[in-house]
């Protein structure tokens, strides 16, 4: 356990409050931590017994290593799209990919239980790509919960597509409305959205969901989270045709089973045991002051095993004044949260992809669905709201076969 010695002259965070015995005659900081005084922000996550957030990194097996039945070539790929398998440096499937994509590619409806982290994204984009080689004219709607997971995965596809006619477009909000009308009229093969959006873009009659032959839901359990339950009916109402849904979830509970019967025709069930992600990662806590958690996390990233670093803060607010104080620090520094323009979002997210940046600043926006190479460290500046927001926010690093570290910053 880290402990923080009270003696530290360093400057605090210039938004913490005053020292207990400071004569400042300003009155109370309006910025972050206050006493107990009344009009104090929230505290997040002083139920969680902080035991939790220690635990030790567990021996795991690396991807490469695990048993599979098929080789990529087994799958008989068109060839364009197995060299550009073989180019992005894929030896073999994981065992998600391993035991879906046959499956998909006869065209069964499928749920699919994996972490994140597996290749759950390929398991299902591959053999779509390669249908959609074969049969132009067919149509496929992405939903995923969170717009960066909804870029994410028009990425991760668009990687897979080089020299073929595969065309995709994004339906997500906080983007501009009339060029993504405009991409979705010119009939991408597939279109990847967030579920307000897609539902809009139906309104305006810019999307048919009579066109799709292809459903594929990834993060159901998140979407269910985030009460998209009924955007989601809806969607899968309009889709007249017979047509193929693939669900695609981290975690199997009684709301996900509840819509299987309803989502889904005779599924082939697909669940791949791994160990969580979370038991990658080094587990530890930070005994600090409150005033005195910038300067301690300043310490921390100026160590030079801190190469990249994702913090998390519980609110918009807190998120941008963190990360405005450690930018004039001279960190490398970004940051994401709810009242971020998309286009920055999407930018800054790219820049700590790139290395451009080596430290981002986040609410739990970016704790689902961001997969990041090479993330050394997650910081909780802020405790989390629930244990489960606290598993996710550190799967974020100790990914790819790494061993990850996450220290969570408790009040001392």
């Amino acid at each position: 356990m880290y402990h923080q010695n009270s003696s530290r002259s360093s400057r605090p965070f210039r938004n913490f409050s005053q020292r207990p015995n400071s004569s400042s005659s300003r009155g109370p900081s309006r910025g972050f931590s206050r006493g107990p005084s009344r009009g104090a922000p929230r505290r997040f996550g002083n139920k969680i017994n902080p035991a939790l957030f220690i635990k030790k990194a567990q021996e795991f097996t690396k991807i490469e290593e695990s048993n599979t039945v098929h080789q990529f070539e087994d799958f008989k790929f068109e060839p364009q799209l197995l060299a550009n398998i073989k180019a992005m440096g894929y030896q073999k499937p994981t065992p998600v990919q391993d035991q879906s994509i046959t499956e998909i590619m006869a065209g069964r409806d499928l749920l699919g239980i994996a972490n994140t982290g597996t290749g759950k994204t390929a398991a299902f984009a591959l053999p779509l790509i390669n249908e959609i080689i074969k049969n132009p004219r067919k149509r496929v709607l992405i939903l995923a919960p969170t717009r960066e997971l909804a870029q994410q995965i028009k990425e991760d596809i668009r990687s897979f597509t080089p020299g073929l006619r595969v065309y995709l477009a994004l339906a997500i909000g906080g983007a501009y409305l009339r060029e993504q009308i405009a991409d979705i009229r010119r009939g991408p093969n597939i279109i990847i959205g967030t579920p307000g959006r897609v539902m809009d873009l139906g309104r305006r009659r810019v999307i048919n969901f009579a066109q799709f032959d292809t459903l594929v839901l990834d993060e159901v359990d998140r979407m269910l989270d985030m009460g998209f339950v009924a955007d989601i009916k809806l969607v899968v109402s309009q889709i007249t045709q017979a047509h193929q849904t693939l669900f695609f979830s981290a975690t199997m509970d009684r709301k996900i089973e509840t819509l299987i019967d309803t989502f889904l025709k005779d599924p082939v069930k697909v669940m791949v045991k791994t160990t969580p992600t979370s038991s990658h990662v080094d587990q530890d806590v930070i005994r600090v002051e409150r005033y005195q958690k910038e300067s301690v996390l300043c310490d921390l990233l100026n160590k030079p095993e801190f190469k990249k670093v994702l913090i998390f803060s519980s609110t918009k607010l807190y998120t941008e004044k963190l990360y405005v104080s450690l930018q004039e620090k001279g960190f490398k520094v970004g940051s994401i949260h709810g009242d971020k323009r998309q286009n920055q979002r999407i930018a800054t997210i790219r820049s700590f992809k790139n290395d451009s940046l080596n430290i981002l600043v986040a609410t739990d926006v970016a704790a689902r669905g961001l997969d990041i190479n090479n993330i050394t460290h997650v910081i909780n500046f802020d405790q989390p709201a629930t244990y489960d927001d606290y598993i996710h926010r550190i799967g974020r690093t100790g990914r790819a076969d790494q061993k990850g570290f996450a220290l969570t910053f408790i009040d001392a």
